[in-house]
């Protein structure tokens, strides 16, 4: 009895230790910034000289590859950060960035499009609930307050305060973000590279949110441009029948997934550089060809290769099985009649 209330007491303690160290591992992110491994080398013997014995003489040597000595002092070991560096981004047509110790930037080209790139910047500021301590409409500045940022490498967060400016440069606009501080906890950070780092990731989440506001805006004037597009028969140079939607590539590619899931067809892999998307024809009930005003296509239910050519003002569409067999003239039609249908529909804005 005494022989197993003592190794229960054992597993208790065990169990205990086990729970204290999964909790400060779990607690403490630093090792997700850390070399791992051997640190071994850090106590390898300095080079020495060669000591030539009495009596030799060694080859003429003209110190081509000798290993000139060099002084470090960088972090090594386990303070060494290995997080890769944060590198901006140029999403937007006709930019690029520039990064400097205490700033990063976005240069744009001074066109009618980004005329209103400061009510962008000060809007996305409201919409990520970026505190903003003070602004200027004038000189088109903003200082922000102390911005939060949660990460899963840092035991406490870093929290950092930057002055953004909209400016004309050169002929082009220039969108600034400029370090005004940099803590964590109480410590004041001035470490160049974490500087760098939450200035680039305060533009980089500028440059995203320019990109998906524009990207929206565009898809919404294609939308409101060709609500209701037209689709007709036709054939390749071949002979092959193929379908014709009369509208540009960039409405026909933004609206043609909903279509295609509107007769029955999920879409798979798309590629807008080729113009090639997979596609699994399932069909649809007799109620919902119904519903859609056509009658049931003879098409089998298979998979296909669509092919989407584009023609300027006009687009085509091809339906390619497995095999490389283009549809017959017959099914081609019968597509054209289900697509008219979902194409006549005019899309919702979400």
């Amino acid at each position: 009895m005494a022989t197993l209330l003592q190794k229960s007491k054992v597993m208790k303690v065990a169990g205990l230790s086990l729970v204290v160290l999964l909790a400060a591992c779990s607690s403490d992110q630093r090792y997700k910034r850390q070399v791992s491994g051997d640190e071994e080398y850090l106590n390898a013997a300095p080079l020495k000289v060669l000591n030539v014995p009495q009596g030799l003489t060694l080859p003429e040597a003209n110190g081509e590859y000798d290993i000139p000595k060099a002084t470090s002092t960088g972090a090594v070991g386990k303070a060494l950060d290995i997080r890769p560096p944060v590198l901006t981004i140029s999403q937007l047509a006709g930019s690029r960035t520039e990064d400097s110790a205490q700033a990063s930037r976005l240069l744009l080209e001074n066109t009618p499009e980004n005329s209103a790139l400061w009510s962008q910047v000060t809007m996305i500021l409201e919409q990520r609930g970026i505190p903003v301590s003070s602004k200027d409409d004038g000189s088109r500045s903003i200082e922000t307050n102390w911005v939060k940022w949660d990460r899963a490498d840092e035991n406490v967060p870093i929290e950092s305060r930057h002055k953004i400016t909209v400016k004309p440069e050169n002929g082009m606009m220039a969108l600034t973000v400029t370090s005004l501080g940099l803590r964590q906890g109480d410590e004041t950070i001035t470490d160049t590279i974490e500087v760098q780092r939450y200035n680039k990731l305060l533009l980089n989440e500028l440059t995203d949110n320019l990109y998906t506001l524009r990207d929206t805006s565009n898809k919404n004037s294609i939308q409101s441009a060709y609500g209701i597009i037209d689709v007709q028969t036709g054939s390749d140079d071949t002979g092959l029948p193929l379908v014709v939607v009369r509208a540009p590539f960039d409405a026909v590619w933004e609206r043609l997934p909903h279509a295609l899931e509107s007769v029955g067809m999920k879409v798979g892999d798309r590629s807008r550089s080729s113009g090639s998307v997979t596609v699994t024809y399932k069909g649809l009930s007799s109620s919902e060809w119904q519903a859609l005003g056509v009658d049931d296509p003879s098409i089998p239910e298979a998979d296909y290769k669509l092919q989407v050519g584009d023609l300027n003002n006009r687009s085509t569409l091809q339906f390619i099985t497995t095999k490389g067999v283009a549809l017959t003239q017959k099914q081609n039609d019968e597509m054209v009649a289900a697509l008219k249908a979902a194409f006549s529909k005019v899309p919702t804005n979400k």
